[in-house]
């Protein structure tokens, strides 16, 4: 009902092939020592056909019998095998054989302890290089992608008084889904524009004012550093105005959300900075002609800086 369990080897190619070579060696050197018995008693017969039988008895060679000349140059034949077979017992026991073979799979399996050795040392170095590589992308690589988002002008106009000069539904629509869930960063008279704060994000007033009052949830900080510094924990946080805000922050931030207003206002007292084609690369726009709810074109712009 049970039969017995194969033996599955773990002696690779190469080891089993030492071994065949080995027991071949064994196998020529017990034929060998057959041999070299059979010359002993080869020897004495010859001697005793001779001298006891008569056989050949009246044949010399320089008056030598001539089955000492056989015994001779048979002789010679086995001086090899008398120099490397010390102790024939030894030599012929099932322990010596055993013994060969254990040497012969010591040895190589020392040979492949060296290769996995050496190839654990090559497969450390490669994985601490990996592990380099991957921490210098990790320095890299911002933490977070620091976004500004502004909607402007043709000639980058953004606001009069603290108020915008347009009311373009999409926009703000659009504003309200990019930064949900997100810190925006703003100077302190862009945050009194708001009547309230804007439900469902974290607010961070940038003001040099050391007793400014805000709600509860809103974060005062005094420079844009510390704005920064205070959303590091967002990874997309947007730096929504004002003007002055967006001159500092233009050379930090990662990437520009721009809805461009395609009009010309004249009667703007704030302006957006103007962006550097060499720096920032356009990688998507959508446009917006007029219709009844917006009364200019406009476009959605993404850049990601260069």
């Amino acid at each position: 009902m049970f039969g017995k369990k194969k033996q599955v080897t773990t002696i690779d190619k190469a080891q089993l092939e030492l071994i065949e070579n080995a027991q071949k060696r064994i196998k020529q050197k017990k034929r060998l020592y057959i041999h070299f018995v059979i010359f002993l008693i080869g020897a004495v017969f010859l001697i005793l056909a001779n001298t006891v039988l008569g056989i050949g008895e009246n044949f010399k060679i320089a008056e030598i019998d001539w089955f000492v000349y056989a015994i001779v140059a048979w002789l010679f034949l086995f001086i090899y095998h008398f120099i490397n077979v010390f102790i024939t017992n030894k030599f012929m026991g099932k322990d010596w054989e055993k013994q060969q073979l254990e040497k012969l799979v010591n040895k190589q399996q020392n040979r492949i302890n060296t290769l996995k050795d050496n190839f654990i040392k090559e497969e450390t170095k490669m994985a601490q290089s990996q592990a380099y590589s991957e921490a210098k992308t990790l320095v890299k690589k911002p933490s977070s992608e620091l976004t500004l988002i502004v909607a402007a002008g043709e000639n980058n106009a953004i606001g009069k008084d603290n108020d915008l000069i347009w009311h373009l539904s999409n926009d703000l629509k659009r504003f309200k889904s990019l930064t949900n869930g997100h810190h925006i960063i703003m100077g302190r008279k862009t945050f009194e524009s708001f009547p309230k704060p804007l439900p469902n994000r974290t607010h961070i007033v940038i003001t040099r004012q050391t007793d400014y009052k805000v709600p509860s949830g809103v974060i005062v900080v005094n420079s844009l550093a510390d704005a920064i510094d205070a959303a590091k924990s967002d990874n997309q946080p947007f730096i929504i105005g004002g003007g002055e805000i967006y001159k500092q922050a233009l050379a930090l931030v990662d990437k520009l959300e721009i809805t461009r207003v395609h009009a010309i206002f004249e009667n703007a007292d704030t302006f957006f900075p103007e962006i550097d084609n060499t720096k920032w690369q356009e990688i998507n726009r959508t446009t917006h002609n007029v219709d009844e709810k917006h009364a200019h074109a406009f476009s959605f712009i993404t850049y990601l800086k260069n």
